[in-house]
Order: structure tokens, then sequence, then C-alpha cells
């Protein structure tokens, strides 16, 4: 069974505004806005049916927790995969790229979404990884128990009675972490780290950020972790990480600053300003807005 190639263009829906079952379990239900920060999941019981072939700007991983082997068909980027979808396999699919699904027996499926410049955020503020142009390994299946049952880990925390939203913020980078480590591109290392910066370097700053971004930094004082003179090493930086280091500095505040707003509701701004390294809150607001396109009170409240 064959489809007609096609010209698609980028879908402004979501995978889930196509699925064609509601989702039995969702993080879209958590009120906390940090742990849906991180990704997005839906656990879906559906019976046998079809998705379009279309092209979506979020990533998507499938992971398949039926036991029973069943039949499914899967058009991607004008090729047909007619397979055997079998209990702990993955498909991953990267944003720009067109899929399209039939299967033919009930399905019992998690669909993990993620932002691409999300994903990019975490790998480059939290773990110290620079991501390819293409973020992720284009998979179209491929055994992996560890990642299914760290899915079905953030699944059963969203069904916790306390604590669920905290403990799904935690299993999401996790879940995360397994992904990236497994089939996340990284820059090449040849191009974009030289021996005048290396991947070392990098991580030193970003270090060195992490413990000290509710005090002045400047950019000497990043330059003094690498050991290179601060005109090369913003020079290098900008070069390897697309940011200069006063950027890349502005935007982990940020990040700081959306954790502790999302953390606790009784906070003052001026109070999370100041832990985060902002002079003040007119500061802390003209930046967060600039980052995020809206205030700091908006944001916390979803506004």
């Amino acid at each position: 069974m064959t489809r007609p190639s096609e010209y698609f263009q980028m879908s402004a829906r979501r995978y889930q505004d196509v699925y064609p079952s509601k989702p039995t379990i969702t993080s879209g239900d958590l009120a906390r806005r940090a742990a849906a920060e991180l990704l997005t999941l839906e656990y879906f019981e559906a019976e046998p049916g079809e998705m379009p072939t279309e092209i979506f700007e979020q990533h998507h991983v499938l992971l398949n927790l039926k036991k029973e082997p069943h039949r499914v068909e899967n058009w991607r980027n004008g090729e047909h995969r007619d397979f055997i979808f079998r209990q702990n396999e993955v498909v991953v699919t990267p944003a720009g790229v067109s899929s399209g699904w039939k299967w033919h027996a009930p399905s019992r499926v998690i669909v993990i979404t993620l932002e691409p410049e999300k994903l990019e955020r975490f790998a480059k503020y939290e773990l110290g990884i620079v991501l390819g142009q293409e973020q992720l390994l284009d998979e179209p299946q491929f055994e992996d128990p560890g990642l299914v049952q760290a899915g079905w880990d953030l699944c059963n925390a969203l069904q916790a009675e306390f604590g669920s939203a905290v403990i799904y913020e935690s299993l999401s980078r996790i879940f995360l972490v397994k992904l990236l480590e497994r089939y996340g591109r990284q820059q090449n290392e040849e191009l974009a780290f030289s021996e005048s910066f290396t991947v070392k370097h990098y991580q030193r700053v970003l270090n060195f950020v992490a413990n000290n971004y509710g005090r002045s930094i400047t950019v000497e004082d990043m330059a003094k972790q690498t050991a290179i003179s601060p005109f090369h090493f913003s020079r290098l930086f900008k070069r390897t990480i697309g940011e200069s280091p006063y950027q890349f500095l502005t935007a982990y505040r940020v990040e700081k600053a959306k954790e502790a707003l999302s953390s606790d509701a009784e906070v003052p701004l001026i109070d999370i300003a100041l832990s985060c390294g902002f002079a003040d809150q007119a500061h802390f607001s003209r930046t967060f807005k600039k980052s995020t396109g809206k205030t700091p009170k908006a944001w916390r409240t979803g506004e």
C-alpha cells in the first residue's frame, strides 16, 4: 500500500490535533508551569486508525507499550514502511520530517512532544551540550526499553495524587538526558570546538555560571575559567555557542527565574530578581519580557 508523493508544508497543527482519539493521560492538565516547560506527554489507547502525512514544527518520540506485536504502516519523507511494531520499540521523528501513519490493531503508545528551542536550551544550559542544526537522530524504529520505561515513569507521575508536578519535572529531566545521550545530534566537535575553545572550556564556563549567576559576573570572570583572554574568549564563545557570553549569562538567569516563578507563587518579584543576578525589579521585568514575550507576573499566572 502506498500513497502518492505530495508536497507537504509545515503544519500549524500539533501531532495531538490529528490523532484520532483523545489521550487517556496528558501532561496538559498540570498546573505547575515549569513541569510542562520541558516536554509534553500524552498516553493513548487507540483503536485501529490512521493519521494523515504532515510535517510538524515539534519533535515527536513514540514509545510502544503494547505487549503484542502489531502491524503498522508509516509514510516517512516519501518512503513507505510496512512493519511489525513490538513492545519497547521507539520511533523518533524530528521536526521537519514528513510522517503519516496507519495501524492495524489497537495501539498503546506514549507520545512525547518536544519544542526544538526548549530542547536546545535544556541541552545548552543544563547539560553543557551544543546540539547541531538537526537536533535528534531520525530513528524510524529502534528498541530502547530504558527510554520506554522512563516514559512510563512519567505517566505514573502524572497519575500520582501528591507531588505529581514536582516528580514529573524531575523525571522529565531524566528522560531528556537518556534521549539526548542516545539520539541527540551534537555539533561536530572538530567544527564547533577548536583547539582554542574545547568542550571542557564550555563546561567550565557553564559550571561557573551555574554556581555564581546570582551575583555580578563579567566576561573577564568567564574568560578566566578557560585561561583565554577576554577578547579571544568572547569571539570563540560566540562562534561556537551562537551567542555572546553576556547573552548566554542573561538567558541562563531567565531560565532560573522561570524556575523560581513556578516553584513559589508567594516569593516577591524583587527577591527573584536579585537572587537571579538582575540589578533590580525593573531590569528583571524588561529582560524577562524581551526573552519570553511576557512580564514575570504574567508568566507566573499563565496570562
